[in-house]
């Protein structure tokens, strides 16, 4: 079946020295797809406690969630525009691209109507889906044995930290530029939770990221691979389906293989049970300290930049852990490798090298590491971990008896 192709005009919403007039283009089947408002899937969580975050104030701008006359206002909307004075003093203080972006937001939502942005920002939630309106109480009993708990608390610290010191260096000295009363703790909070679930990844563009009037507001499903990128030749953001679409009919990019974790500490939503095929898990796995070999092992281990701690199973690396993500389809060769040095007698000292290689995945030679004499030991060895993580969450999970 052929496609239609329709061109939806909007600007790039980038930093502030770069606002070239883009337009995005959206190729699909049949009749105009559906507009749908970016909603949380599966886990939500309110903020009815005390705040992580200081202060109850309901922002200005922005809309309820669900709102189809902001959206229908945005479908029309068409503008470009830059701040260059607030633009220019970030510049000159060196601020990094995500809180200069997230700054420059506030700004121009401050502007409300007289903004060329205003229609984009009026269709923005005030309250954005994401885990930086959990309170600590909830991410402490929601997400207890997870690692992502700790990376929610950390990026909440790193927000806070983030507006002190621009706050110090920058706000306090331009006050007619940043009054207080706009660029607070409340304001910085919702555009970094905007930032963090809407920004869109450009890898033509040398990998820089955008906001993406009406295209960012494109759902995500773990079944589609389409993605949105800058196409040079047209000049556009483009976003092509994969398959063609009935009328009425919802239209679904890909946020990228990422798992639930991921998801849910970016996005604020978790895919519906079993639709993930990246799902992973998180695994601590340790050496262990009463093994006769483990100062031996711990030198194979260090060799190559690991830890007697192997660390968590992240499928990210940018958190500088090693990776090793255990999915519904298996674990890597990688996993399997750092059981074998764990479990491994003193007899086999002479395999602690390659072992340790192929656990962080510098060895020369890629092969299917198999120790058949020590494999049953090796996968106990996982399993117990495994149940000794799940037993973290014994207050939320229900035996089943078949």
């Amino acid at each position: 079946m052929a496609e239609a192709s329709r061109t939806f005009h909007a600007t790039l919403f980038s930093l502030p020295t770069f606002s070239p007039r883009l337009h995005f283009k959206l190729s699909y089947s049949h009749s105009h797809p559906s507009l749908h408002l970016k909603r949380a899937r599966s886990v939500q969580r309110s903020i009815s406690e005390t705040k992580t975050m200081s202060s109850d104030t309901t922002l200005p701008w922005g809309c309820d969630i669900d709102s189809l006359e902001n959206a229908e206002a945005l479908q029309k909307w068409i503008g470009v525009h830059c701040s260059p004075e607030v633009g220019h003093v970030l510049k000159q203080h060196n601020v990094a691209d995500l809180p200069l972006l997230a700054t420059y937001l506030i700004s121009e939502a401050n502007l409300q109507k007289s903004s060329r942005w205003s229609n984009y920002i009026s269709s923005l939630p005030r309250q954005p889906y994401s885990l930086l309106y959990w309170t600590r109480s909830e991410l402490d009993r929601y997400l207890k044995a997870s690692q992502i708990r700790l990376r929610a608390v950390e990026r909440i610290a790193d927000i806070t930290g983030t507006f002190d010191d621009l706050r110090r260096r920058i706000f306090s000295k331009h006050p007619h530029l940043f009054p207080k009363e706009v660029f607070n703790l409340v304001t910085f909070r919702w555009s970094f939770g905007i930032l963090l679930s809407r920004l869109i990844y450009l890898s033509s563009m040398d990998g820089k990221v955008a906001l993406v009037p009406w295209a960012d507001m494109l759902n995500h499903s773990c079944e589609v691979e389409t993605y949105l990128n800058y196409d040079k030749s047209s000049q556009a953001v483009v976003f092509t389906t994969d398959r063609a679409y009935q009328s009425g009919e919802q239209v679904f990019i890909s946020y990228g293989k990422k798992s639930n974790a991921e998801l849910l500490l970016s996005y604020g939503f978790v895919p519906k049970e079993g639709t993930n095929l990246n799902d992973s898990v998180e695994l601590p796995l340790s050496l262990k300290i009463s093994d006769k070999c483990y100062k031996q092992k711990l030198k194979a281990l260090k060799k190559h930049g690991l830890s007697a701690y192997a660390g968590y199973i992240y499928i990210s690396l940018s958190f500088g852990s090693q990776c090793y993500p255990i999915q519904i389809s298996g674990w890597p060769l990688e996993l399997m490798a750092y059981a074998y040095l764990t479990v491994s007698p003193p007899s086999m000292s002479n395999q602690f090298e390659e072992m340790a290689a192929m656990a962080s995945n510098e060895s020369i030679i890629r092969k299917d590491l198999r120790y058949h004499e020590i494999e049953e030991k090796a996968l106990q060895f996982i399993l117990d971990n495994c149940e000794s993580s799940i037993s973290k969450y014994s207050k939320f999970l229900k035996v089943r008896t078949i």
